[in-house]
């Protein structure tokens, strides 16, 4: 039985494929990265890794043999290898694409693909029983994890593309929110219409993130006191979400005049995060919340701009630091002890909490090419209040991803 490829389309028919010379570089950094390494070849199996190299996430493994090497690339598709082909450009896809062999003939077919040792594979995200259950059948291998992620944290010039695309959706999210807030409005109401914005405009339905066991709600609410609530997400603000299982995002806490209306919202463009958080109530804020706006504003310009001269991500952190104690809001930044976040940015991509991290211990700087959100928050009883903005580190600075100046830190509704 056939099917029509026709049917994966983006909209008005769009090709939302990779294009298959973006994945041609990317294997070809890949294959560099294992010959500085020191290792012949590597299999991938991770969903958001054989995305990032195949085009697509469909079942199956990728082996990827080092410059110079005599290992030859190819993409063994377990389900479904009539899309794998499609999604990874047909005939121009750069590796050859073929049914997954069966584990008992798994040593043969390295070795008849130029393989003379076992592929390191990606032991930081492949199950233990599956790890131990390669290696009772290849032999001991060592672990590419980590080779990955850092050739990930630069983005090509068509990844920063589909990052801003995604910071667009970010702001017809955040007039939604405006359009749709209110007196009386619960969070779960206002995450809805903002949810809406974000299905039509193509996204998929998964924050993808590298930290086990977190997963992601992309729309935070947290009004007036659930500001305050504690979860188990690592981030300043959780939110209360609508029940135990689901205890981050938005809750049932109907909007009141005069608090504070968090706003956090994370958006997947193509698999590409933007993450954005903007600042709302009925009517004015106290004078009291406007000052500690400001001081988060103030935080991000120091942070932003620290970033953008190459300090380390740890100098950024310190300087923010500097600036809450300054201010005299250090105890409440990032949450309230003992359950404060300890960053004050993460770096962003096909995962939303990528490397390297605005927090002690990241004694490198962000590269060009690299993106990351910053997100200084405080947290107080009656409420939290920040700001976050998506950012890429260029040759002439730092470029705003999402909102910026376009959407003020702060909007009112009617009171």
């Amino acid at each position: 039985m056939e099917w029509d490829v026709s049917a994966l389309e983006g909209p008005e028919g769009a090709d939302w494929r990779v294009p298959p010379e973006e994945l041609a570089n990317r294997l070809e950094r890949v294959e560099t990265a294992l010959l500085e390494a020191g290792i012949e070849s590597m299999l991938v199996h991770d969903p958001v890794d054989l995305y990032w190299l195949t085009g697509g996430r469909q079942n199956g493994m990728l082996l990827v043999g080092a410059k110079e090497s005599s290992v030859d690339s190819v993409f063994w598709v377990r389900q479904s290898l009539d899309r794998a082909v499609w999604e990874s450009g047909g005939s121009e896809a750069p590796f050859q694409l073929s049914p997954q062999p069966r584990v008992k003939n798994l040593n043969d077919e390295l070795r008849q693909r130029g393989c003379s040792t076992t592929p390191a594979m990606q032991h930081g995200r492949l199950p233990h029983n599956q790890a131990v259950f390669f290696q009772d059948v290849l032999g001991e291998s060592a672990d590419c994890t980590s080779l990955l992620w850092n050739l990930r944290e630069i983005k090509s010039r068509w990844e920063i593309e589909q990052m801003r695309a995604s910071g667009e959706v970010n702001r017809w999210m955040f007039e939604a929110i405006l359009d749709e807030g209110g007196e009386g409005v619960s969070e779960i109401e206002l995450a809805a219409a903002a949810d809406s914005v974000s299905r039509a405009a193509g996204f998929g339905g998964q924050i993808m993130m590298r930290k086990w066991p977190m997963n992601c709600d992309r729309v935070v609410i947290a009004a007036g006191h659930s500001g305050a609530v504690p979860t188990y997400f690592d981030s300043a603000v959780g939110g209360t979400g609508p029940h135990s299982f689901a205890s981050l995002g938005a809750g049932f806490h109907r909007i009141k005049t005069g608090e504070p209306v968090l706003v956090d919202i994370v958006h997947c463009h193509r698999g590409y995060v933007s993450d954005c958080t903007r600042m709302f109530s009925v009517g004015p804020l106290d004078e009291e919340w406007v000052e500690r706006l400001g001081a988060m504003k103030e935080i991000s310009d120091e942070v932003v701009t620290g970033l953008a001269r190459g300090d380390t991500c740890e100098m950024a952190y310190e300087a923010g630091v500097t600036i809450a104690r300054e201010r005299e809001v250090s105890g409440h930044l990032m949450g309230m002890p003992p359950d404060q976040a300890r960053f004050l940015g993460h770096s962003i991509g096909l995962h939303l909490d990528e490397t390297p991290v605005v927090a002690r211990g990241f004694s490198n700087p962000l590269q060009i090419g690299g993106t990351m959100a910053i997100e200084p928050k405080v947290i107080y009883t009656n409420g939290a209040i920040g700001l976050e903005d998506s950012w890429v580190r260029t040759e002439h600075g730092m470029e705003c991803l999402t909102a910026g100046d376009a959407i003020p830190l702060h909007q009112e509704w009617d009171s």
